[in-house]
């Protein structure tokens, strides 16, 4: 996947940065054309000789060194690049790219590109979760950066934990699977990548940018039951609020899903909690919404329930049966008026006048997000891979989404929910 491509490598001033040489000769070896940009704090850990060996072009630090009078040579790299990937990213250098900041070869190259960029962090792990840092990370994922989570362990400033940059390997893995989607995006495979089940790489969707949120997801039809053998449910096969769940997970986040009636494979890697009824579910989510930053509720929750649940079964007596039905508790509704922090999300699964009914429930409901898609559509409704949806706000239309695997949808679903979580003051400068 990576023969012939074009890969700018960043490096910055962190220890992390002996990791690079690792990294250099690997994408080599992969096929790729490597042109290395240093930082002259980078310089303070490994030589630009090490990576002109390893890249065999030279490398870069100094913004006014032109050595080629033709071209200008930051926008020459800029221009040519198919990736540009910051590996290691330090804080300051994240902070740097958020503001938009161009004084030196690295960032004012990376001023110039429109290629696709991806971003390693490496640094201390309370520098890693300061709000500060976190703020940085959702703005650079907001306009389309990949951030490659770092891995936890020992660091070399003695302190164990979230921080030491991705293995080499590890990265070339998510490049390579990058590029692969790509082409499959630009040559109009997506019927090929939803029946691979493939999604967007965790690490385009911003990997790491939800580390220490929790991530609260309900997802599945619930089931009320009539009698010991009988019950109203409704079509849904829980895929999207499992891909929601899987999503938030890769990012960092601490998942809690919540999953009544499916027949899809739960989600490793999260906290499954199962439930049957709308009140069982409505017991699950209350108890675990104070403490949660974003709630996604892509359950498929009953409006409605038998007023009596017969204790044995109902035997089959005259031509009619009448079953009086009650309304359920309004979960969405609920925490939409118990809502402090929280960011709150929820889906309308419509057939006609979508974008009417999806916005008359998120005000009703007041959630912050709502997800709205027409069931009628062939492949976007229940039990399908793929989905086609409109994200509204209270504004209105805020991303009109084409068809996509649903595992894609809850990235783009989990981008924009991570540049609304408000930073929490009193954690702020500890």
């Amino acid at each position: 996947m990576l023969k012939g491509k074009v890969i700018v490598l960043g490096v910055t001033g962190g220890i992390a940065a002996y990791k690079a040489a690792a990294l250099c000769s690997k994408l080599v070896q992969k096929g790729a054309d490597v042109h290395v940009i240093m930082t002259e704090s980078a310089k303070q850990f490994i030589t630009e000789l090490t990576l002109q060996s390893l890249s065999k072009n030279p490398v870069y630090s100094d913004t006014f060194d032109e050595r080629d009078p033709s071209v200008v040579s930051h926008i020459d790299l800029a221009d040519k690049a198919d990736l540009v990937l910051i590996a290691p990213a330090t804080a300051n250098s994240i902070a740097k790219m958020a503001l938009g900041l161009g004084d030196d070869m690295l960032t004012t190259t990376l001023l110039a590109t429109t290629a696709p960029i991806m971003v390693s962090p490496a640094m201390n792990v309370h520098m890693y979760t300061h709000p500060a840092v976190v703020a940085n990370m959702n703005t650079l994922v907001s306009r389309g950066v990949g951030m490659i989570e770092p891995g936890e362990g020992l660091l070399a400033c003695g302190y164990v934990g979230k921080g030491r940059m991705e293995e080499p390997e590890s990265i070339v893995q998510v490049v390579e699977r990058f590029f692969e989607e790509r082409d499959d995006q630009q040559s109009g495979a997506v019927e090929r990548r939803v029946a691979k089940g493939q999604g967007h790489e965790a690490v385009r969707a911003g990997r790491g940018v939800l580390s220490g949120k929790k991530v609260l997801v309900t997802a599945g039809g619930t089931v009320e039951r009539i009698d010991p053998v009988r019950y109203i449910t409704n079509d849904s096969s829980g895929k999207m609020g499992f891909a929601i769940a899987k999503a938030a997970r890769d990012m960092g986040a601490e998942v809690v899903l919540i999953a009544a009636r499916t027949d899809a494979p739960l989600p490793e890697g999260v906290t499954v909690q199962r439930v049957e009824s709308a009140k069982d579910m409505y017991d699950r989510v209350m108890s675990e919404f104070t403490d949660s930053d974003i709630v996604i509720k892509a359950a498929a929750v009953a409006d409605y329930r038998p007023e009596q649940e017969a204790p044995v079964k109902i035997k089959k007596n005259g031509d009619t049966l009448s079953l009086t039905l009650v309304k359920t508790d309004d979960i969405l509704e609920t925490l939409g008026q118990r809502k402090t922090s929280q960011l709150l999300i929820g889906f309308a699964a419509e057939t006609d006048h979508v974008e009417a009914h999806a916005l008359d429930k998120l005000r009703r409901k007041q959630c912050d997000l709502i997800v709205a898609n027409d069931v009628t559509v062939a492949g976007a409704g229940f039990g399908a891979d793929s989905n086609k949806v409109q994200i509204y706000n209270a504004d209105g239309l805020v991303r009109d989404l084409p068809f996509m695997t649903k595992e894609e949808v809850a990235v783009q679903l989990l981008l924009l929910a991570a540049e609304r979580i408000p930073v929490k003051e009193a954690e702020s400068w500890k």
